[in-house]
Formats: structure tokens, sequence, C-alpha cells
């Protein structure tokens, strides 16, 4: 009987156990499916939250980077078109080293290409020597720099495939257009370098056409119709990965009935929108790793169940803490990234400001030089009318004397004109022009150097037509002109026998002012009109007078030219500067 009840009591307690056991088994498995779920859910959240940080922070770098790459090459033009040896190639028409010269600039600039185009169009100098001879009269980028006074920036399709970006800018002398220079923008480095990531990286003009992109096959379309044409082969597929259904965020944008995540940036300019697709790849793969790991760890608890539950534990714990650090250095990186772009802002305003300070400075200082030359000659005509004066009082002949008066004080007004006239050489006139009749200012101009030819014994020879000859101008400056050439022809002459200078007024479709001296003639015509550059001896001059008188002329809407001619006897080359001037007829007179 006592075995009876210990038979039927064994079965009882290994039913127990079994119940145990089996209720143990359940709510491990229930416990395992809610741990797996609740970390479903909480990593991919977390870890999409990352990767979507990761692409805004990666676009804006990649737009950041086309941005600066674009500011920096739009002053290029604006230093090309300033260079005295492109300059004076285009003048003269000898492009020998036009090309050396631009592929010693392309390196340092790091330009895809230089082209220099003359007024036809015609590829002159290139840094590419397969491109010399081409004709880029009707492109756009020609044809719109020749019509603008500053820098033209252009995207054309390229021949080949993809767009070229280009810069472009009017190369001046004189106000005559000599020619244009392109500096062509590499932008397809970006889409190399976007290409070795996974993500797809394309980048919008203004009107919605892709111009850059990782996928060739997208340029020129829009974002629609690429993600339409793309094929499941390429860059596509490596942007989106096959996500899995159970991702808990709802992604931005689908593709071929894939998932990807979609971001978007504006670029600050002409419009430009940036955009990349990011596969949830990534995230699915360290979700479904931390997935393993807890599903390998509920299934060893099953055969260990209290102490395999407490190591996984443990195993989350120092996940999540490695998801901390993770996210601390990432900040951290961030935070310096940030701290980094504003020292070079800083640094950026603190050069402009000083470049802009130093032009301030040049100009002060040009001015300050040219207003010293200019005031030496009525300086000099005054000391020798005071000393005329003198000597007629001695004489006991004041009306003579006070002549001598009268043109001091005449001379001390045009002091006070030229120091008004002087500022338009550093700063562009919004001066009144009237009708100015040119002989009666070249008698001005000779009544004022009248004591320094009389001194020196100088012959002037002056033709004049019986008629007015009239322009529209500004007499005083005008008279400026004519003083320094007159000044230039009677230093010219100072180591000449028979000093003789000649002068030619002449009227026809313009007026034109020929001064001719019998000197040793002109040795650097190309330097000649160069502010600072002069044969004087120190202390004689500072080399303003012609660069200021060029100045003036191309202001009223004339030009000032120099050449070597045979002297009025015969003797010696002697210098020829000749000054044209738009004649003004009586009709435009009467308009005016």
């Amino acid at each position: 009987m006592s075995g009876e009840t210990l038979n039927s009591t064994k079965p009882s307690r290994l039913r127990t156990i079994s119940w145990r056991v089996r209720a143990s088994i359940l709510l491990l498995t229930v416990v395992a499916g809610a741990v797996i779920w609740f970390t479903n859910a909480l990593l991919t959240d977390r870890f999409t939250q990352n990767t979507h940080n990761r692409a805004e922070l990666r676009l804006a770098l990649y737009s950041g980077n086309l941005l600066s790459e674009l500011r920096r090459s739009a002053i290029v033009p604006q230093l090309l078109a300033r260079d005295p040896e492109l300059i004076r190639a285009l003048e003269t028409g000898d492009f020998s080293s036009s090309t050396a010269r631009l592929i010693s600039f392309v390196e340092e600039i790091g330009a895809a290409s230089l082209v220099l185009l003359d007024t036809d169009g015609r590829t002159v100098a290139a840094t590419d020597r397969n491109r010399l001879g081409e004709n880029h009269r009707q492109s756009a980028y020609f044809v719109d720099a020749m019509r603008a006074n500053a820098t033209v920036f252009t995207v054309e399709p390229r021949q080949g495939v993809g767009y070229s970006f280009t810069y472009s800018r009017r190369l001046d002398n004189q106000n005559v257009a000599l020619g244009v220079i392109v500096v062509e923008v590499d932008l397809q480095k970006f889409e190399r370098a976007w290409a070795g990531i996974s993500d797809a990286v394309l980048v919008t003009d203004s009107e919605g056409t892709i111009i850059l992109a990782t996928e060739p096959r997208w340029r020129g379309l829009t974002e629609e119709a690429a993600l339409v044409r793309q094929p499941a082969q390429g860059a596509i597929e490596r942007a989106i990965q096959a996500t899995s259904d159970w991702t808990s965020l709802s992604a931005d944008a689908y593709v071929q009935g894939e998932a990807v995540m979609r971001k978007e940036s504006r670029i600050p300019f002409r419009g430009w929108q940036m955009a990349s697709f990011t596969t949830y790849a990534s995230v699915r793969e360290r979700v479904n790793a931390v997935l393993a790991l807890e599903i390998m760890g509920f299934a060893i608890l099953l055969a260990l169940a209290f102490y395999f539950l407490s190591r996984k534990n443990a195993l989350r714990m120092a996940l999540f803490q490695r998801e901390s650090a993770s996210l601390r250095a990432l900040n951290h990186r961030l935070q310096r990234e940030i701290a980094e772009r504003e020292r070079m802002q800083m640094s950026l305003e603190v050069a402009e400001q000083s470049l802009a300070q130093s032009s301030k400075l040049a100009a002060l200082g040009e001015m300050s030089a040219a207003v010293s030359h200019e005031l030496n000659q009525p300086l000099a005509a005054m000391k020798t009318y005071l000393a005329g004066a003198r000597l007629l009082l001695r004489r006991n002949r004041p009306e003579e004397a006070l002549t001598s008066f009268t043109r001091i004080d005449d001379l001390i007004e045009r002091m006070g004109s030229i120091t008004k006239q002087l500022k338009s050489y550093a700063r562009k006139g919004g001066e009144d022009f009237r009708p100015v009749e040119l002989g009666g200012a070249l008698g001005s101009a000779l009544s004022m150097m009248e004591p320094q030819l009389r001194q020196r014994h100088v012959k002037i020879s002056r033709i004049i037509p019986d008629d007015p000859v009239m322009v529209m101008g500004d007499q005083v400056r005008i008279e400026q002109v004519m003083v320094n050439l007159l000044r230039n022809a009677l230093d010219a002459t100072k180591g000449v026998d028979d000093p003789e200078i000649e002068v030619l007024l002449a009227a026809g479709e313009t007026a034109t002012l020929t001064v001719r001296d019998n000197g040793p003639g002109i040795q650097d015509l190309d330097s000649l009109f160069e502010p600072f550059y002069t044969t004087k001896q120190p202390g004689d001059g500072v080399g303003l007078g012609l660069a200021i008188s060029s100045g003036i002329v191309n202001d009223l809407g004339g030009r000032l030219t120099a050449r070597n001619g045979q002297a009025p006897d015969g003797k010696g080359q002697g210098a020829v500067f000749e000054v044209q001037l738009p004649i003004l007829s009586g009709e435009i007179e009467a308009a005016e």
C-alpha cells in the first residue's frame, strides 16, 4: 500500500516538474519574443535616426564643398582678366607664350581648364593644346561675357557626357574689348568622389534638371524621370538594398517598389538643389546583428536559463554603453567640424578687410603722387611770373607787373581746379561736360607754358584751322592733357641744339591734336602710359603725367596714342603724341 502511494506520488511530482518546465519554457518564450520585439523596435528607431543624421551631415559637407569650389573659382576670371601678359597678347596678336602661361596657372588655380578667346570667339590659348583654333562664337559663355561687364557663369551640355561648368569674363583695355577668358570648373571630381560611397547623390539646377549625379544616365533628366528610367542594375541598386518589411520608420520615398531614405539640401547658388538616397540595409544589418545575439542567448537560456539570462542582461548593457560612446564621439566630431568652419569663416572675413584696406591705401598714395606732380607745373610758372614782376617793379613798370600778378591769380585758380579734377584719377566722374573749343584750350595751355618755352628758346610751330574745332568735355581737364604733352615735349628736347615743337590741330571724323618734337624719340612704347613709368632723372618727375592724360582722354570717349616719327628738321626720330576726341558737329551741339 505504501508502495502504491509512493508510485502515485512520483508521477504526480513528475507531472508537477513537467508543468513547471513547460510553464518556464512558455514564459521564457514569451519573454524572448517580447524582448526581441522591443529590441527590434528600439534599435531600428535609433539606428535609422543615426543614419538620417549621418546622411544629413554628409549632404551638408557635399553641398559645402561644392559651393566652396564654385565661389573659389568665381574670382579666377576677374584676376586673369587683369593679367598684363594676356592683355598684351590679345592686343599684339602674339600668343606664343600665352598657352604656357595658362598652363602655369591651372595647377595653382585647380580648374579643369583655361581657355583664352579673341573677339571672334577663336581659341588662341588653352591649357589643352588640342583645343587651339576652336571657334566658340556661338557659345553662351562667349556671347554673354562679351555683352556683360562682370563674370558670367554658364552650364552647357558637354559633347560627350555630362555638363560643362564655366566662368567667363571679358578682357578690356581702355574700354576696348580684347577677348574672353574662360575658366572651366572641375565639378566632375565631386562625382568621382561620390562614386565611392553607397549613397546615390544628385544635384539639380533651378529648373529641376539633374546636372551632377553618381549615375551618368541621370544627367539631363528630372529627378522623377531619372528614378523611373534607372534600371535595377547600377547606382540605384547600390543605393536601395532590400529593405526589411518590418522597418519601423516609414520610408521617405519609393523607387521601383523599394524604400529609400531621401535627404534634400538647398545650395545657395542659382537655385541649385542636392538630394541623396540612402539605403536602409545598414540599419537592418545592425539590428539583425543584435537580434541574432539575443536569439542565441535565449537559445542557450533554454539549457541554462537563469545563468544565461543574467549574462544576456550584461551583454545588453554593454551594447547600450558602446552605442552611447559612439554617439558621444560622433557629437564631439560634429562640434569640432562646426568650430573649424566658424574659424575659417572668421579668417576669410579678416582677409577681405585687409584687402579692402590695402586697396584704399594704394588709391590714396597714387592720388597724392598725382596731385604733387600736377601742381609742380603751375608752381613753376608762378615762380617765373613772380621773378618777372619783381624785375618790372624795380624798373618802375607797375602796369606790366600787374599783368604778371593777374596771371598768377589765374594759376592759383587753376591749381584749385587741378586738385578738384585730379580726384577723377582715383574715382570716376560724374563731371558735367560742355562744348569746348580746342583752339582756345590750346591757346590757354600754351599761355601757361609760355615762360618755360621762352626760357628754353624752343621754337613752337602751331597749325590751327580757321573754323572752331568743338568737342564735348571739360575744358580744364583738356587743358591739363595739353599741358602734360607740351611739358613732355619740352623735356624731350633738353639735349637738342635747336629744340622745336610742332602742334597741329585738325578736324575730320574726329578732332585730332598732334604734338611732335625733335627729341631722341621713345624707347619703350609698351610701358609709356603705365603709372610711375618715367625716363627722367630722380626729382624731375614721377611718371604720372601720361597715365593721367590717357585716363582723361578715355573718360572723354577718345584715345591717346604715341609713336616715333621723323622730326620736323629731318634729324632724329622725334616723339609724336596724338589725341583723338569725338568731334561735336552742329547737329549734336544743337541737340545738347
